[in-house]
């Protein structure tokens, strides 16, 4: 049978508030995301789907993507808070490839972490050895000063 609407019948009208197929009914909450739900700006759900794709492990835990999501978080801010110093230092406004080796080999602790990694266009740390640099000898010292006396 063929139900033809004829105008102003409520009985055939349907209401706007009607459930979504398959679902419960009502309306429909507001999806929050996996970085918002764990306070984080990294996204969690992309670094849970490439640990999945990476096949490390069989199977993952909940939690997995969010801790590691946090510490490349943390390593970020940490590394880009010292490049803005080094920056800044240099009174330039924009963090350059040179200001991420100037923070990362001036701090103790970065520099033994990422001892093995070579920035592009970075450059390498100022650093004269001792040796190279001339001697103060104590004949050159008394002949400059007996030639000012005169």
């Amino acid at each position: 049978h063929a139900v033809v609407d004829l105008g102003d019948n409520p009985s055939t009208h349907h209401s706007a508030t009607m459930a979504f197929k398959g679902g419960r009914g009502g309306t429909r909450k507001k999806s929050v995301s996996k970085s918002s739900r764990a306070g984080l700006t990294f996204p969690v759900a992309r670094i849970g789907k490439n640990l999945r794709i990476m096949r490390l492990a069989k199977r993952y835990g909940a939690g997995g993507p969010v801790y590691l999501a946090a510490v490349i978080e943390y390593m970020a801010a940490e590394v880009l808070e010292l490049a803005g110093n080094a920056c800044r230092d240099n009174k330039k406004k924009r963090v350059t490839p040179r200001h991420l080796v100037l923070a990362i080999r001036n701090d103790e602790e970065l520099n033994k972490f990422l001892g093995g990694v070579t920035i592009a266009s970075g450059g390498v740390l100022p650093n004269i050895h001792s040796v190279l640099l001339p001697k103060k000898s104590k004949a050159a010292a008394t002949k400059a000063a007996s030639s000012q006396e005169v």
